[in-house]
């Protein structure tokens, strides 16, 4: 078994758990709005690109998915009758150590949306102030013992505690900022809207006419407004907030007249708005699948020279981004004792960064290169040969010629209109060797 299996066995299981989640908490959503709502919500989510491409990457904001509020926590909170006034008093419980977990082991983030959901448990009685410090801290230094012992081992580094140490890194030395700074509004402005799509305002209508979607909704607003503190903001921050948008979202699609004139233009309106959902992610797939020419050159990288021996290829900043992960390592242990792999295994995948090209070609133990094509550098390029050229999406342009096929006529038109968009790509990457 080489890394690309264990690439794909790793996201197939992180990606079925993180779909047991959302079933799970669909049959909450019945229970508690309805089996209509709960309709709504499996069409709105399916329709919705981010949460559903990326709940099967390795990232640690895709394993808080599953025990942080996005679908074990907030099950607890919403199974419950249509008609209660508060969830139980153990389900809370559950909710606060499974929150307290996912913001230690997996992401630190995670605590903004645990303070404001322990106040509001806290105001509205759901559970006492003793008993949320009792849970909080019985789970929290259970959290800490247990990631402390299973990070420290395998960084080889004692004690370690990963998150702590990338909060005091990214927030308190403030370096997240060299990644870039946004403004506060982003998220509000950009970020939330790209992830829930035509969801966003079905959702401010769900909470305008239900007070049980406005008391779910509230910690996620709380918790969007502190993280926009912090200068550096990316979409996958704020993930774990699509689930109870979307529920929002299906209490008002589903609120929406059905027997009047209104009603079916209503329903129009909501037709139009999950058929814009399904275009949006359609073009938004079709991008992502051309926005990864890093993980497109490293695989192209092992099967050119595959019959080598040694080799030892640096990869460049820009290719490390955008796929060029350990999991295309193919041709570097570590793999399973016992296995005829049937390709080298002593290659050495080096991702130095802010090296310069010339750095690079005075090391005369790199004998490859995956690098940025705006860094070549003419003065070194004689010491090397390209290989192949990667390029990569750029954004979308839409074809002014569709005017004109019209006037040629209907059938020309529509064939054109087809193809109405085009996909804008350029070169990213170039393959290099040494020449000899």
């Amino acid at each position: 078994m080489n890394y690309t299996l264990t690439k794909w066995v790793v996201r197939l299981m992180l990606a079925g758990f993180n779909a047991a989640g959302l079933c799970v908490l669909r049959r909450a959503v019945s229970r508690r709005f309805g089996g209509p709502t709960s309709v709504l919500f499996v069409i709105i989510t399916l329709t919705q690109f981010h949460l559903l491409f990326w709940m099967g990457r390795t990232l640690p904001n895709m394993f808080a998915l599953l025990p942080g509020r996005s679908n074990v926590s907030l099950y607890l909170l919403v199974d419950r009758a249509p008609n209660s006034t508060r969830p139980s008093e153990k389900n809370v419980h559950r909710a606060i150590a499974l929150l307290t977990f996912a913001s230690v082991v997996f992401r630190a983030e995670l605590a903004l949306l645990l303070v404001p959901f322990t106040l509001q448990a806290i105001v509205r009685q759901y559970a006492t102030i003793s008993d949320v410090l009792k849970v909080g801290l019985l789970a929290g230094m259970l959290s800490v013992v247990a990631t402390t012992l299973v990070d420290s081992y395998f960084w080889q580094k004692w004690p370690l505690w990963p998150e702590l140490y990338g909060a005091y890194f990214n927030v308190f030395e403030g370096k997240s900022a060299e990644w870039g700074v946004s403004p506060y509004h982003t998220y509000f402005s950009s970020h939330l809207p790209k992830l829930l799509l035509s969801a966003a305002p079905l959702s401010a209508l769900g909470a305008l006419l239900d007070s049980r979607v406005r008391a779910l909704l509230v910690p996620y607003i709380a918790f969007i407004f502190l993280i926009s503190a912090v200068g550096h903001k990316e979409w996958r921050f704020i993930i774990y907030v699509v689930p109870v948008f979307n529920i929002a979202a299906a209490r008002g699609a589903n609120w929406l007249p059905k027997n009047s004139l209104f009603g079916r233009l209503s329903f129009l309106a909501l037709a139009a708005l999950i058929a814009a959902n399904c275009f949006a992610t359609f073009l938004l797939a079709k991008s992502s699948f051309a926005n990864y020419p890093g993980g497109a050159a490293l695989y192209a990288f092992n099967r050119v020279f595959m019959s080598e021996e040694h080799v030892h290829v640096h990869i460049s900043n820009l290719a490390a981004q955008t796929g060029a992960s350990l999991f295309l390592h193919s041709n570097a242990p570590p793999f399973l004792p016992g296995l005829d792999v049937g390709h080298p295994t002593n290659w050495v995948y080096n991702k130095t960064e802010n090296l310069s090209l010339r750095a690079l070609t005075d090391s005369k133990q790199i004998t490859h290169l995956i690098a940025e094509i705006p860094a070549l550098d003419s003065a070194v390029m004689d010491s090397w040969s390209p290989v192949a050229v990667v390029d990569g999406f750029d954004g979308w342009r839409l074809d002014r010629d569709v005017g004109q096929a019209f006037k040629v006529g209907v059938a020309e038109g529509l064939k054109a209109l087809g193809n109405a968009l085009v996909m804008l790509r350029s070169e990213k990457l170039v393959i290099l060797r040494r020449k000899s």
